[in-house]
Order: structure tokens, then C-alpha cells, then sequence
């Protein structure tokens, strides 16, 4: 079984005293939509596109705000040894779609989306069908 540790992205991160403004850029910069708050390189907290949109636009909060008054927190991660049923779970009960990877003491090793398991899934599949495939053409 493939552990998400294979599959990991680098991670973007901020400080909470980041302003909104800073974290918005950041996310532009590196063509992500989410951005994870730390502190000592461990996940406090998260922020996506959707966050900024709402805590500026529809809570007329000021893009100088920081952006510890709009993070979700606290943070679901995972595991970098989890494997992808595991992590496809916990996105399912959590609703969400991005989860920060952490090592044996909670410091970020990376982000996995779901995007990124959806792919991992869906190569699982496609080999399963060769095999089957290869199978039926045997008899």
C-alpha cells in the first residue's frame, strides 16, 4: 500500500501574525489554494482561497488583518506513514480538501490534496483494469 509520504507536495506556510494581504500573495506566488499557518514548523492552522474571499469580502475585514483571525484551527493532519484510504477517509469526515503531513513530532513534512488522491486512486485503477485486461486475454 502507497503511503502519502510518496505522493507529498511542499508545503506553504505562514506565521499567523501574517497579514491577509501577505497570505493572499502567497498563495498567487505559488499557485496554491491554501496556505498553513505554523508555528515552530508544526500546523496551527490553515487558510484556503475560499477563507480570504469570505473574511474579506463578506466580513469587510481589512487585508492588513492578520490572518490568525480567519484560519481554521484547529488543523486536521495526517501522518506522512498514512496510507491513501486512510487520508481519502479522514478528508470525507472532515469535508476537506487539503490536509498538512506531519512526521513523528507533528512538524510539517508537506500537503496532500485531493486532488493528489484522487490521481493515486484513480492509477490504482487504471492497473487493476490492465490486469484484469491481461487476464481475460490469457483464456
Amino acid at each position: 500500500m502507497k503511503t502519502i509520504e510518496t505522493f507529498v507536495k511542499p508545503i506553504i506556510t505562514a506565521s499567523p501574525s501574517e497579514s491577509l494581504t501577505a497570505v493572499a500573495r502567497l498563495m498567487d506566488e505559488h499557485n496554491v489554494g491554501a496556505v498553513v499557518i505554523a508555528e515552530d514548523h508544526r500546523p496551527v492552522g490553515i487558510v484556503t482561497d475560499r477563507d480570504l474571499a469570505v473574511g474579506v469580502l463578506a466580513r469587510g475585514r481589512s487585508g492588513e488583518s492578520s490572518v490568525a483571525g480567519i484560519m481554521s484551527t484547529p488543523v486536521q493532519t495526517v501522518h506522512r506513514d498514512d496510507g491513501v484510504f486512510d487520508t481519502s477517509d479522514l478528508m470525507r469526515e472532515t469535508g476537506v480538501r487539503r490536509l498538512p503531513v506531519v512526521d513523528d513530532d507533528g512538524r510539517l513534512v508537506g500537503v496532500v490534496t485531493f486532488d493528489d488522491v484522487l490521481c493515486v486512486l484513480a492509477q490504482e485503477l487504471s492497473n487493476l483494469g490492465r490486469g484484469i485486461r491481461s487476464e481475460m486475454s490469457v483464456r
